[in-house]
């Protein structure tokens, strides 16, 4: 599948730089804000209009309407795909609008169900709900930008939707640096940043659309049986596709309720975990949805499996070594990235701590990314949902335990950490149960010598495990070194690390052409 690793090359490599940026705006966040009351509060704050992002913009939407909108390309002319696009986007315009300004009006309402720690301290309290205020109207442009990134990826135009991201870190980055220093509290400025961020994000994708000749002009479309379908689709899929992000939300909001500090440590933590996810793991579902919608419109059943065998191979052989990376380097990764100014060594190593649990459960979220359009492209939003349900019980009764045995005094050291390896786990009980269901219907056939491969890909890692953890040497030489020495050093042990990998994989017989071939 030449052009579907292409595209995927295409679409991580702007990832890739989107997610540098990422790290420097978050290397900066430490920097100045470390993890303070201020960065638990931006936490907390950002990830209410994310997590509705998830749900209306590239989660739950996208994954219903890329299916619909393929589709209308595939069996019909393009004045009914334009009317489509106009429909839709003036349709979910309006309901994204309605979200916005509750969200705005009853901002205290979600600060006390997102994070019920923050009621009883008034700075807090008060400083996040004036932040939500400037940040919930997000939520209305980033999710038309997901719209827009729909219909380009529809038409196999994966770099300006891979790009985008890239203007959002600029933005921040620019705010933490010039911006917030000439507010009283700084982190308030980082708010007005995303406010900001939002639109020019949006409007970015206005040319590449007009080139498509795909430019909304939204109407109101409710009662057009193709937006009522993409609608019906994306309501089960609301809870299917948010399922990691609602498990990072109760962690969140139990978070509050622990030391100063728990909020911000999971953050950098799962900053980290997020890095591979989004380069490697999203790239290849993303690149994957179009071509499996595709192949299921033309009934194409045994190149549907093929697809997403390929994924499966891609996800294994990337993101494998990925998770081991992160439970060998936490510390020195940390170290090197966040332990600046306000960011102490102490944070990170309780950072460090989260970090192991959220790396034990990396290829659990890159599996679930990529298993999930197995069901969408087929416009099956209810299976994952009913298996979302499981994970989400899993996710909160080992939560509700870490609680209590906090509460109680029983887990004194690190319960945040807690938290993440429940989210983990949950993960791993998504992903299981949706490979099962693809595979009692009979919709995916795994390809032939897969346990070999799957032998030559674990050992590969276990080498390079070994290698990085003996290069990597004490802890305490990270935390006392200076910025450029701990830099090189992670460099180079990193790059031996990849070396390493790559050299196991090509001795043992794994080719880069194996990835064209299936």
């Amino acid at each position: 599948m030449p052009k579907l690793l292409k595209s995927a090359s295409v679409f991580g490599g702007w990832t890739f730089i989107s997610r540098i940026l990422g790290l420097v705006r978050d290397v900066l966040f430490a920097r100045f804000f470390g993890a303070t009351y201020m960065m638990d509060v931006f936490k907390v704050t950002f990830s209410i209009p994310n997590y509705f992002r998830r749900l209306f913009g590239e989660g739950a939407f996208l994954q219903s309407f890329v299916p619909v909108l393929n589709e209308y390309k595939e069996k019909q002319d393009h004045a009914a795909v334009k009317d489509l696009v106009d429909k839709t986007s003036g349709t979910l315009g309006f309901i994204l609008f309605i979200v916005s300004l509750l969200g705005v009006l009853a901002a205290p309402v979600f600060i006390l169900l997102f994070a019920p720690g923050f009621y009883d301290e008034p700075e807090k309290w008060e400083l996040s709900i004036r932040m939500l205020r400037w940040m919930f109207p997000y939520l209305l442009f980033i999710s038309l930008t997901a719209l827009a990134a729909g219909i380009l990826n529809t038409y196999n135009r994966f770099a300006v939707p891979a790009f985008t991201p890239i203007l959002l870190n600029l933005i921040l980055i620019g705010f933490v640096l010039y911006i917030s220093p000439q507010f009283e509290t700084p982190v308030y400025a980082i708010a007005i940043g995303v406010f900001l961020a939002g639109i020019v994000q949006l409007v970015f994708q206005f040319p590449f659309l007009r080139q498509l000749r795909l430019l909304p002009r939204p109407k109101w479309g409710w009662k057009d049986s193709g937006v009522r379908k993409i609608f019906r689709l994306m309501i089960p899929g609301i809870f299917g596709s948010s399922v990691a992000q609602l498990n990072l939300i109760i962690d969140t909001a139990i978070a509050s309720l622990l030391a100063t500090g728990s909020i911000s440590w999971l953050f950098y933590s799962n900053r980290l975990m997020e890095f591979p996810l989004g380069i490697f793991g999203i790239a290849i579902a993303t690149v994957a949805l179009p071509r499996l919608s595709s192949q299921f419109s033309s009934n194409s059943t045994q190149e549907f499996s093929r697809t997403l065998d390929w994924s499966l191979r891609m996800a294994f052989v990337i993101c494998l070594p990925a998770a081991v990376g992160l439970l060998c380097l936490a510390g020195p990764m940390l170290a090197t990235l966040f332990q600046y100014g306000e960011f102490t060594t102490y944070d990170m190593r309780m950072a460090r701590y989260s970090l192991w649990a959220y790396g034990l459960g990396l290829f659990g979220f890159v599996l679930v990314k990529v298993l999930v359009p197995g069901y969408f492209s087929r416009q099956d939003t209810v299976t994952p949902v009913k298996i979302g349900i499981v994970a989400i019980v899993v996710n909160i009764s080992l939560n509700v335990i870490v609680l209590s045995l906090f509460l109680t005094g029983k887990w004194t050291t690190a319960p945040h950490a807690g938290l993440a390896a429940a989210t983990s786990l949950g993960a791993f009980v998504n992903a299981v149960l949706l490979y099962r269901g693809l595979r009692k219907r009979g919709i995916y056939t795994p390809q032939k010598g897969w346990w070999l491969y799957l032998a030559k890909v674990v050992l590969a890692c276990v080498l390079m495990g070994l290698l990085i953890t003996f290069l990597a040497g004490s802890l305490d030489s990270w935390a006392s070194a200076g910025a450029l020495s701990r830099i090189s050093r992670l460099a180079t042990v990193i790059g031996a690390g990849v070396l390493c990998y790559f050299a196991s994989l090509f001795i043992m017989g794994i080719r880069p052409g194996h990835f064209l071939q299936h």
